[in-house]
């Protein structure tokens, strides 16, 4: 993974914190990314280059303006007020190289004195057991801090830890090998079958959590339960979530108006233009 530097630009020795997606249901993760690059006001420091990431390229998504800026498919920003890398990514893994991109973006990390890395990512809201929303839509959470998952910061925030986490389940403990060794297999998994218990680390999140704490850093992963259609309301849940996680209080609001959030342009034709009124 090469790291492409706009001109004038670099990473800030002072961030120690990376926010990034992990491409899943719904796109939460990257549509909460979006809105925390727009809103934090973070500037484009350059593209990342990884051979397991198919190419994609598109208009500036955070302004009209036409600069002659385009999104491309790893890009990294900086919101230096605030002390935080994010990284968005706009096209998904090779079918197959999802352990090895991981492997690229945790020595990106590391190399790049990150000590904290926060995972955003949804789940398919037909494995949500125990359902409750009376309480709005619920944020869970897997952490590196402690074996078994748990975190204290984040159970003080009211989350849940992601129940069917168990290190000891063969994948688990299969990814972590795979983590920490220097090749990576041409064979996706060597069980014949997957089993229900196998479905959460066969989600990306789970290689890349595997990866960053192969690498001695911290992780935490985020997620919310979801569907496939309109996860805008999701996405506004876990950027806020996100917030509170690494203390954005202080940092959002201030120059964004009367509101705390700034919609990303790119947000106008996430489903296309209005339905022609003359059909009907």
């Amino acid at each position: 993974m090469e790291l492409y530097l706009e001109d004038g630009k670099q990473l800030s020795p002072n961030s120690s914190t990376l926010i990034l997606p992990a491409l899943s249901i719904g796109n939460v993760g990257q549509l909460a990314v979006d809105l925390l690059i727009s809103s934090l006001k973070a500037e484009k420091v350059g593209c990342l280059d990884d051979p397991n990431v198919l190419p994609c390229v598109g208009n500036d998504a955070y302004s009209a303006s036409p600069l002659g800026k385009l999104a491309l498919s790893l890009e990294a920003y900086e919101a230096s007020s605030s002390a935080l890398t994010l990284v968005q990514q706009r096209s998904p893994v090779i079918k197959g190289m999802m352990m090895a991109y991981a492997k690229n973006i945790a020595n990106f990390a590391a190399a790049n004195g990150k000590k904290h890395i926060v995972l955003l990512s949804s789940l398919d809201f037909g494995r949500w057991r125990n359902i409750d929303m009376s309480s709005g839509l619920q944020i869970y959470y897997l952490s590196s801090s402690n074996l078994d998952g748990t975190d204290a910061a984040c159970e003080s925030l009211g989350w849940k830890k992601l129940l069917d986490y168990n290190p000891a389940l063969r994948m688990w403990k299969y990814l972590d090998t795979l983590a920490q060794e220097v090749s990576v297999p041409d064979e996706d998994s060597p069980f014949e079958e997957l089993g229900d218990e196998d479905y959460y680390p066969s989600l990306p999140f789970a290689a890349l959590f595997s990866c960053f704490k192969a690498k001695g850093l911290k992780v935490t992963c985020l997620f919310c339960y979801c569907s496939e259609g309109d996860n805008i309301p999701e996405a506004f849940s876990m950027a806020e979530a996100t917030g509170k996680l690494v203390g954005l209080n202080d940092f959002l609001g201030k120059d964004n108006g009367a509101g705390k959030w700034i919609t990303p342009f790119s947000w106008q034709s996430v489903y296309g233009p209005p339905a022609d009124m003359t059909l009907f």
